[in-house]
């Protein structure tokens, strides 16, 4: 009965990835110009935050000052972060279904990377945005270190030593 619920429930363990994609393709649904202002909100909310926790005194000058001039590398860190989040979305559930190792790289790699490419020829059919290979890049840096935390996560949870992992599953099993 519980292998039953367990394989009937599996494939809802792909809902994050999928919610995931969708808003990203919703980000990349903006119009430049939207698309600007939410980076240069996100940038402010950071430089306010910092702040009001660091004390620095700056007025409202200097937060929007700030804002304009980091408004860029937030932008390709949001790029970085959301793509690192759909790596352990699309990570995750392969590796429930069994994928492990280099397969398990390959394949939410290849996943994650061919949305980024497919995002960016998206942005070709809105108002003020363009593709670009470098996005791409961005987007791929943030897959890879997705991967990486879902595989040494998973490597830790498991108890590390693979070898080690067999022999004890087959001492309880047997």
């Amino acid at each position: 009965m519980n292998r039953i619920v367990i394989a009937l429930l599996k494939p809802f363990s792909f809902i994050p990835a999928i919610l995931m994609m969708s808003m990203i393709f919703s980000f990349s649904s903006q119009n430049g110009t939207e698309s600007s202002q939410l980076s240069e909100k996100v940038a402010r909310g950071i430089f306010i935050t910092i702040d009001h926790v660091m004390d620095r005194g700056w007025d409202d000058e200097k937060i929007q000052e700030l804002a304009d001039e980091y408004q860029y590398p937030v932008r390709k860190l949001a790029h970085m972060t959301e793509y690192c989040l759909l790596a352990i979305c699309v990570s995750l559930p392969l590796y429930v279904y069994g994928l492990r190792g280099f397969a398990l790289t390959f394949l939410a790699g290849i996943l994650c990377v061919a949305f980024a490419a497919s995002d960016e020829f998206h942005q070709t059919t809105v108002a003020n945005r363009g593709p670009s290979v470098k996005d791409v890049g961005i987007d791929s840096i943030g897959v890879l270190f997705g991967i990486t935390f879902v595989r040494l996560f998973c490597w830790i949870a498991l108890g590390g030593n693979t070898k080690k992992r067999k022999q004890r599953r087959r001492r309880y099993y047997y």
